[in-house]
């Protein structure tokens, strides 16, 4: 059975065409699975695909409803008016204004921003570029976590996160994290808190590539337990 899912806005320029062909061996599949089976054709477009529903007949569809050849589908992107999330993963270049933006509050006298970037050069040695692939549903789910953690710690504090995947070059940003509260104190230490946690629990893994090979980091920096309870402070 092919299914054919009509595309629109942004999702047309990253996959290149206004209509996807899926083909599924049984007569009906549920949107959970078509999900799924997109996901794997087209892992680059994982992040995107989050943040879309899919439409049954012009209407929306949950994850168990299921489809047949003889509907219509369409995959359908945030729309203009959306709410846009404090806990983003992006493909694309992160825009730092936007970002902080999200934690803009009247009654709050510090915000800060912490910016990631890819660095040069590491204990004498050149890296051209970093990648980054993830657990994105987990990402996503982990990165909120750690918004509610900062929210219990220091209460009135938010935070606001975007993690970049892929090819990020030399100076780029991977990592926004945005942090505001009623006094600098707080601030401070809820910004550190906020990439210090990230860092033990987020399922993001990062590639150092060299002029001359490359590896996946992780195990070298010691021990590691997504478990355990925060030490820093």
């Amino acid at each position: 059975m092919n299914i054919h899912i009509q595309l629109f806005a942004g999702l047309v320029d990253l996959f290149g065409t206004s209509v996807l062909h899926i083909h599924v061996e049984q007569e009906s599949v549920s949107i959970e699975q078509l999900k799924k089976q997109i996901n794997a054709a087209y892992p680059a477009a994982s992040a995107q695909l989050m943040t879309c529903f899919f439409a049954k007949n012009q209407a929306y569809a949950g994850d168990q409803e299921m489809v047949t050849a003889a509907d219509e589908i369409a995959l359908i992107p945030p729309v203009s008016g959306g709410q846009p999330s404090n806990y983003e993963i992006t493909h694309d270049t992160i825009d730092v204004a936007e970002v902080t933006s999200k934690v803009n509050n009247p009654n709050h006298g510090a915000s800060l921003a912490f910016i990631g970037t890819t660095r040069e050069m590491t204990n004498g040695q050149r890296t051209v570029l970093l990648e980054y692939e993830a657990y994105i549903p987990m990402a996503l789910k982990t990165m909120e976590t750690i918004g509610h953690e900062i929210e219990a710690r220091w209460p009135g504090t938010f935070c606001a996160i975007t993690h970049r995947l892929g090819k990020v070059a030399i100076a780029e940003a991977s990592v926004v994290i945005a942090v505001s509260s009623p006094h600098r104190a707080d601030c401070y230490e809820a910004s550190r808190y906020a990439i210090e946690r990230l860092k033990q629990i987020v399922p993001i893994w990062k590639k150092e590539i060299w002029d001359d090979g490359s590896e996946w980091k992780g195990s070298q920096t010691g021990p590691w337990n997504p478990l355990q309870t925060p030490q820093f402070e």
